[in-house]
């Protein structure tokens, strides 16, 4: 392959990663854009759990042999039989030179210092392929894992240039890495809560539209819990906002506690002491369980007073639930009701009869401007 046309198979392997929205994307990118530019018929990437002492197969492309799946869920091999990733580039590295790429063939070693290959040309020969290339992928200055292209049987085996230019995409493959995880943290860091790393506001709106959408379509059961926690002005004012903060990382870390009693759930904060939980799928009746141990919780924290909480199932005798909107309202109303009791249990949306309070609290036409918390905060319980 010529130099410029190498320089466009870079060019478009970091175009591609650089396109990949969340990391599946940019793995098979990687592969599909290395496959392309080595030409070979399949590339694989792979990562080294150094916690569990093996390399991991994140995805497969190209011409998959039997048994390979694009991305894998459990195909992973012991470190110590492919100890390349390990002992060969320690030692490359102690004596001053750099993770190059080498070549294997079905035969055995064609080029470059591999430490170890047995592993690898029995692979070979298994899955009807003549040759490979490895190349060591280092981010953050440690081995990551490897970017791994083959040929099949009977094709031309891999020479030292294309061992060479392997090393190249394969530090553009790690700089594609590592933006991917910039970006993946960024967007992590825009729905979670700095404080509890629990979900935000903007995450449950999300979520939340989208289970409303799963609810016209599939009539699947959508429920929310919402909370507010009592006492945390007095905690502040009385022990200090560090205190305060404790209050809300333990009592979220009760919320999610009792989210997991609910399969998919989505415990969150909404912002202040008001926190949530939503879930798709489990009854209305799980959902009311897991919210009365929340709250049986939350009374025997040191600080605070508790919680009042508030449930809204589609489930329940609330009426259609047409918009994410009016499920939030009719969970908000709910809770304001328990918190205007000083309920020790959740109240429930729906099932204090036809003429359901909180059902019409919810459903009352707003007035006010600034959304469904402040129309409940500012009126008396019903």
């Amino acid at each position: 392959m010529g130099e410029d046309r190498r320089l466009a198979a870079v060019v478009a392997l970091a175009q591609g990663m650089a396109a990949a929205h969340g990391s599946r994307e940019a793995w098979r990118a990687a592969a599909a854009g290395a496959c392309r530019a080595l030409g070979g018929s399949f590339a694989a990437l792979s990562v080294w759990e150094r916690d569990l002492g093996r390399l991991r197969v994140l995805v497969n492309v190209g011409e998959l042999a039997e048994g390979e799946e694009e991305f894998p869920e459990d195909e992973a091999y012991p470190v110590h039989q492919f100890a390349e990733i390990t002992e060969f580039l320690h030692e490359q590295w102690a004596g001053g030179g750099e993770p190059d790429a080498w070549v294997e063939t079905a035969e055995g070693p064609a080029a470059g210092r591999p430490g170890y290959c047995h592993q690898r040309v029995a692979a070979l020969r298994r899955r009807g392929r003549g040759c490979c290339v490895v190349a060591p992928i280092v981010l953050h200055g440690r081995a990551w894992g490897e970017l791994y292209v083959a040929r099949p049987a009977g094709e031309a085996v891999f020479g030292r240039g294309d061992a060479d230019f392997a090393t190249v995409l394969a530090s553009v493959v790690a700089a594609g890495l590592a933006q991917t995880e910039r970006l993946e943290e960024v967007r992590r860091l825009a729905f979670t809560d700095s404080l509890t790393g629990l979900a935000n506001r903007r995450a449950v709106d999300v979520r939340l539209e989208r289970a409303i959408e799963r609810h016209r379509r599939d009539d699947a059961v959508v429920s929310l819990v919402v909370c507010d926690l009592n006492g945390l002005k007095r905690v502040n004012d009385t022990h200090g906002h560090a205190a305060g903060d404790r209050l809300l990382e333990r009592f979220g870390s009760v919320l999610s506690l009792c989210g997991a009693m609910l399969p998919g759930a989505l415990a969150a904060r909404l912002g202040g002491d008001e926190f949530c939980l939503l879930a798709v799928g489990p009854s209305a009746d799980q959902v009311v369980k897991a919210a009365d141990e929340l709250c049986r919780r939350a009374a025997e924290l040191e600080l605070g007073d508790g919680v009042a909480c508030g449930v809204a199932s589609t489930e329940d005798p609330i009426g259609p639930v047409r918009s994410a909107r009016r499920l939030f309202r009719l969970a908000d109303a709910a809770q304001y009701r328990a918190k205007a009791e000083r309920a020790a249990r959740p109240v429930v949306a729906g099932r204090a009869g036809p003429d359901d309070p909180v059902v019409r609290l919810a459903d009352e036409p707003s007035t006010e401007a600034g959304g469904e918390r402040r129309r409940f905060r500012g009126r008396h319980a019903p």
